[in-house]
């Protein structure tokens, strides 16, 4: 009895040990069985990490290079899918888009977003599909966005403006076009503009902080680097400003309807987004219930998506007509024909400019502002091309080795607006080659609302005025080095001078 007692617990731990040694055997052996997509080779603890330079999207396409357009890296010791061609991206965001249509847990914009209440980064579920469709419904619709034509008016004129008294001298334009984009993103959501040089800060700090990778997230055991490196310090205070503002907004414009017995309440007339999403929320239709929390995280969405990727767009499209005479030349006499003498292109002009679309979908081709899309993750097992992927993998799109690749694009690396000149190809979600604003389910929703901006500002730009860089230097100088985060910023600022055309 003494003996059993004693040994039946050793043998007992045997048993479990040995249980415990085949399931790992099975587990491998069943493993192996899947067919995984090729691999780069990679390191113990890093994965592939030390691969992945400072342009991540570069780095992705020379590995896909090596391993082809469908390829797993691993990010520590996660797996991470990564698609390079346009067939493996109409798969993905088309073929199986329900599989792949939700988002991974990511660190910072969870932080920044109040948990992914926002449209961008939150899970695919009910949550989600409810906020969308307020978001289409009453924020995004073709209704809402003629409704905020005399803001968009207003300040492009305002930017017109001030351009003309800079009287010949060098003019820094990329803060011009931030200023002008982030006013008028102001007006629509806040409904008034924000001049102060801290909360344009503070919108930097933001973007900048989405385009970081956390090691923590990817290497648990490595987490203190992220506290070393005072990223954690920085997320936390980016977020408490944040807050800070968008709570001041919320109220003010709660203690403003309450003095006007909510008179603006269910009007379109004088609303902004903020008082649109206080509307919802206090119709609770459907029994969704919109928070203050969710209220901050779909401003926020609307700084992001609208302000950073749109400034950065008309910079490289004006950067591209200084570089290229000819482009410039052939567009302005476009807008000029078109104007017939008025003093400012309106917004009905803007159908019949088709060099103008031309011009802003290859510098959206060219200079892809997202290079590549907002990260997705598989909601099952599937089989993708003949490969095995496992449910809750992280997916990344390379769009910009997409926009770049020889075998869709003739003569990809050239900057040619004719090649989009009656082609039927659009940047809408339906042509996979070409996908700046993504697809399927989690496809950019505010398309419509960032295009108009950009065709507005940039028609009467060179409508108005000759642009070129100062001291006589020829476009081909000007540097367009880039500058990389979660959009691809142009490294300098551009500085130039505009003569008045008329």
């Amino acid at each position: 009895m003494f003996l059993y007692t004693e040994i039946s617990p050793f043998i007992f731990s045997i048993s479990v040990f040995l249980i415990w040694i085949s399931f790992k055997w099975i587990s491998s052996k069943s493993k192996n069985k899947r067919n995984l997509p090729p691999s780069p080779w990679k390191l113990p603890f890093i994965g592939n990490l030390h691969q992945l330079g400072g342009s991540l999207h570069l780095s992705l396409l020379d590995l896909a290079k090596k391993h082809g357009p469908l390829m797993m890296i691993h990010l520590g010791s996660v797996p991470m899918l990564v698609a390079s061609s346009a067939e493996v991206a109409e798969k993905i965001l088309k073929t199986h888009d329900l599989v792949f249509c939700s988002r991974p847990h990511l660190k910072i914009p969870n932080a920044i977003f109040y948990g992914s209440k926002d449209i961008a980064f939150s899970p695919y579920g009910e949550y989600w599909r409810q906020l969308r469709s307020i978001a289409v419904l009453h924020l995004l619709s073709n209704k809402r966005v003629l409704s905020f034509k005399k803001v968009r008016d207003e300040e492009t004129a305002l930017m017109m403006k001030e351009i003309g008294e800079s009287c010949g001298s060098i003019v820094n334009l990329s803060e011009l076009i931030v200023s002008f984009t982030n006013n008028v993103i102001c007006r629509v959501a806040l409904g008034k503009t924000y001049h102060g040089l801290k909360f344009k800060n503070l919108l930097a700090r933001m973007m900048g902080l989405l385009g970081v990778l956390s090691i923590g997230s990817y290497i648990p055991l490595l987490s203190w680097v992220d506290r070393l490196s005072a990223l954690n310090y920085r997320t936390n205070e980016v977020c408490r400003e944040l807050d800070e503002f968008l709570e001041g907004v919320i109220e003010e414009h709660i203690t403003q309807r309450r003095e006007t017995n909510d008179s603006v309440c269910g009007s379109d007339e004088g609303q902004d987004l903020v008082d649109i999403l206080l509307d919802v929320q206090k119709e609770n239709a459907g029994g969704f219930i919109v928070d203050k929390d969710s209220i901050k995280a779909v401003i926020l969405d609307i700084f992001a998506a609208g302000t950073d990727t749109t400034s950065t767009n008309i910079e490289w499209v004006v950067s591209e007509l200084v570089r290229h005479p000819r482009v410039m030349r052939k567009l302005q006499q476009e807008v000029t024909d078109v104007a017939n003498g008025r003093s400012m292109i309106s917004e009905e002009d803007l159908d019949k400019m088709k060099y103008l679309k031309a011009v802003i979908k290859e510098t959206l081709r060219f200079h892809l502002p997202l290079p590549l899309l907002v990260q997705r993750e598989t909601t099952q097992d599937v089989k993708l091309m003949g490969y095995d992927i496992a449910a809750r993998t992280p997916v990344v799109v390379n769009a910009w080795a997409i926009a770049r690749d020889p075998a869709v694009w003739k003569e990809p690396d050239d900057f040619k607006p004719e090649r989009f000149l009656n082609s039927f190809i659009d940047y809408k979600g339906l042509h996979y080659e070409f996908i700046p604003f993504g697809a399927g389910r989690r496809g950019c929703p505010g398309i419509q609302f960032a295009i108009v901006v950009n065709e507005l500002a940039l028609a009467n730009l060179v409508y108005k005025y000759d642009l070129a860089l100062p001291n006589g230097k020829g476009g081909e100088e000007l540097d367009m080095s880039e500058m990389f985060g979660i959009t691809v910023h142009k490294k300098s600022p551009l500085l130039l001078v505009a003569t008045p055309r008329f």
